[in-house]
């Protein structure tokens, strides 16, 4: 009877230490895979020509102020890694607005801001944390991205074709500004417009310092997202 004893707890035993080895495997898999699930897709661009428009026509005159309307987001894209398990996270927020000045076919100005107080991603404790250690939302409020050099398109838009161009300008995140360089995609489709583009960053160069609590850390580097739709003034 006694000999059975050892047998089961030894049992037991061995059984609690294979658990627990999977549960470390599969604790953040599933914290990765259940939890936070897939992260959202990177920003793009929708042909979408509007109803008195060809597709195909070319445009010959864009000048105008071009207002960011409803249907836009930006945010952020930042890798996690938890025991050693990469995990993607997405922050979005609707609360952007801003305007592009073009004169002719050429981008002469451009201007954004972004509420960044407003940034959701699936977890509010992540969420106060970014708000009020990382980015000091009380201080600094919004971020913004102001075009520093015009840009002009290597030829004419044409309706529902999808165009990308190179902007440089001064990016404010947390108080610091930063001149950046970013790939746009652009479409036209006819009576409106989207933009949409990805800058990569380091949060050290705007004084954010990537958390790291030991079983979960971020990576020191991200992207800012944004997702425009544009109108004519």
């Amino acid at each position: 009877m006694q000999k059975r004893t050892k047998i089961i707890t030894a049992s037991i035993v061995a059984g609690v230490l294979v658990l627990g080895a999977t549960a470390a495997i599969a604790g953040p898999i599933v914290y990765r895979d259940l939890i936070v699930g897939e992260p959202e897709t990177a920003p793009s661009v929708t042909a979408a020509p509007s109803a008195t428009a060809e597709a195909g026509t070319e445009a010959s005159d864009l000048t105008g102020e071009w207002t960011v309307t409803g249907g836009s987001f930006a945010g952020y894209r930042v890798d996690e890694v938890l025991n050693g398990t990469d995990v993607t996270v997405t922050g979005r927020t609707s609360d952007v607005t801003g305007s592009f000045t073009v004169d002719g076919l050429r981008l002469t100005a451009a201007s954004l801001e972004v509420d960044v107080a407003s940034i959701e991603t699936d977890s509010g404790n992540r969420d106060e944390y970014f708000r009020s250690t990382a980015l000091r939302v009380d201080e600094f409020p919004t971020a913004t991205f102001v075009l520093t050099e015009p840009i002009a398109v290597d030829a004419a838009p044409v309706v529902g074709g999808v165009q990308t161009v190179q902007a440089t300008g001064e990016l404010t995140l947390a108080g610091v500004t930063r001149t950046v360089t970013v790939d746009l995609d652009a479409v036209w489709n006819g009576s409106d417009g989207q933009v949409a583009g990805s800058i990569p960053i380091t949060f050290a160069d705007f004084g954010v310092e990537a958390p790291n609590l030991g079983f979960v850390s971020v990576e020191p580097d991200g992207f800012v997202e944004f997702s425009l739709a544009l109108a004519r003034g």
